[in-house]
């Protein structure tokens, strides 16, 4: 089995993985690491900030991933913000059965009421190099644009609504 875990920045993505390899015993690809190793070692010229770029350059070699680990009958979590809306497009069939997917996205009305919550929550599993600097309405912008993004293309989004804990620990039931 194979998990995808996406969702906009600071959506819980890491942490949910982090749970999942605790709990399920699964090990983990963060593309994170993926890309800051590619970018660091010089293999592209695309920088961190390069996100929709950075999508299209790294889920060919994802996929590549996920269909060597099914082929292996290997158990696997991958996380991060680079699985496009459409990523079903890139597999057959055989592997589709072998996938999980999961998208997380809080609602307008979480961040509202949590905004200074996520703020201090930002590195509870990765120190982060750059800081939180994401106002509100950014947040909100980017939820509802993975929100959008999954539903055009029939795929189900976790909310997060009112209780972050309470939805995790049923992603992991």
């Amino acid at each position: 089995m194979v998990i995808l875990i996406t969702g906009p920045t600071h959506s819980g993505k890491t942490y949910l993985a982090q749970r999942m390899l605790e709990s399920k015993k699964y090990p983990y690809l963060s593309i994170d690491h993926l890309k800051m190793g590619l970018i660091r070692s010089g293999q592209t010229e695309l920088t961190p900030e390069d996100d929709e770029e950075l999508t299209y350059y790294l889920w060919p070699i994802v996929c590549e991933i996920i269909k060597t680990a099914i082929e292996n009958e290997q158990n696997l979590i991958i996380e991060g913000c680079y699985i496009p809306f459409n990523w079903r497009r890139s597999f057959e069939e055989k592997y589709l059965q072998s996938i999980h997917f999961i998208c997380l996205a809080m609602t307008d009305s979480y961040i509202d009421m949590h905004y200074y919550e996520i703020k201090t929550h930002a590195n509870d599993i990765e120190s982060r190099q750059d800081e939180f600097d994401y106002s509100r309405e950014e947040l909100k912008e980017m939820n509802r644009e993975y929100i959008e993004g999954c539903r055009e293309n029939w795929e189900q989004v976790t909310l997060i609504d009112t209780d972050f804990e309470k939805t995790i620990k049923g992603l992991l039931e």
